[in-house]
């Protein structure tokens, strides 16, 4: 198939390149320096003409914290850019797939959110998203908007605002403590596996829609914070802190698990543990290393 891939700059889309091309598509792969998707004309003018099948879209302004500061940067890339590369993809009848994110919910749930639960965000950033869904899923009949949660993949390191993991590794490497959110809870997404299954969903042509795709497990991200570094092997003092202490005036979803059942029952593999995650994370990290 051919396929356009946007956010090229970030962790998750490195993995999706790598899926796209082991699996012998013919990919294009573009940052901001290539695209800049809150430019209509600049998106119109450069995927329309190529006519893909898909287009993938996983760039996004990701600062929540700098959201709050300044929510009309982040509304021209995760909305009103997300609405310019629909209706590209409406025009050539290309499929879109388009990331969205856990914090679309108020967190204030019991179990991990459904597909059909209310949403309410609590910050710039979550509503920013939000409104990148809507326009994603009124404009182009095409689609698939995947919620994630907490990504994380190996190529982080590589990049401006990395990861938690990396976070975590580099100052428990450094000696500790750590002062990490004990009563936050996620399901951290492992970037390789999402993307594997991210193109699962578009070569099987799953039912068009909105799906939740996080992480195989809830847990709080000091319990995250604690299994990465006992893979790790890193002995460190690990405390338990509030996310109210850590918010710093940001407001966050306290619980913003993503029940995957929807996208299961459409077929597609279950989302693997944290355990067999960090394990693939740290080899490959490894790997990577040592390749220089």
């Amino acid at each position: 198939m051919r396929a356009i891939l946007l956010g090229a700059d970030g962790q998750l889309a490195a993995d999706l390149a790598r899926e796209c091309r082991e699996r012998g598509h013919d990919l294009q792969a573009w940052g901001r320096r290539s695209l800049d998707i809150t430019d209509p004309a600049a998106v119109e003018r450069e995927i329309v003409p190529r006519r893909p099948d898909w287009v993938i879209n996983a760039a996004a302004y990701n600062d929540v914290a700098g959201a709050e500061e300044h929510p009309a940067v982040a509304l021209r890339t995760n909305a009103l850019g997300v609405r310019s590369i629909a209706q590209a993809c409406s025009a050539t009848r290309a499929i879109l797939l388009h990331y969205s994110t856990d914090y679309v919910f108020r967190g204030d749930s019991q179990s991990p959110y459904a597909e059909s639960d209310r949403t309410l965000p609590l910050s710039a950033y979550g509503v920013s998203k939000l409104a990148g869904e809507l326009f994603a899923r009124t404009t182009v009949q095409s689609h698939y908007v995947l919620r994630v949660a907490g990504v994380y993949s190996s190529h982080g390191r590589h990049t401006r605002r990395g990861n938690f993991v990396e976070a975590v590794l580099r100052q428990a490497a450094a000696g500790g403590p750590l002062r990490v959110v004990g009563d936050q809870f996620t399901t951290p997404t492992f970037g390789p596996a999402l993307a594997s299954r991210s193109i699962d969903i578009l070569e099987r042509l799953a039912p068009f829609g909105l799906y939740h795709l996080g992480g195989g497990e809830t847990v709080s991200w000091h319990e995250f914070a604690v299994r990465i570094c006992a893979r790790a092997r890193l002995p460190v003092e690990i405390a338990a802190t509030a996310l109210d202490e850590y918010s710093l005036g940001v407001r966050r979803p306290r619980f913003s698990a993503l029940s995957n059942d929807k996208i299961e029952a459409a077929g597609i593999k279950k989302m693997p543990g944290i355990d067999d995650c960090l394990r693939k994370y740290l080899f490959l990290r490894d790997r990577e290393s040592s390749n220089g």
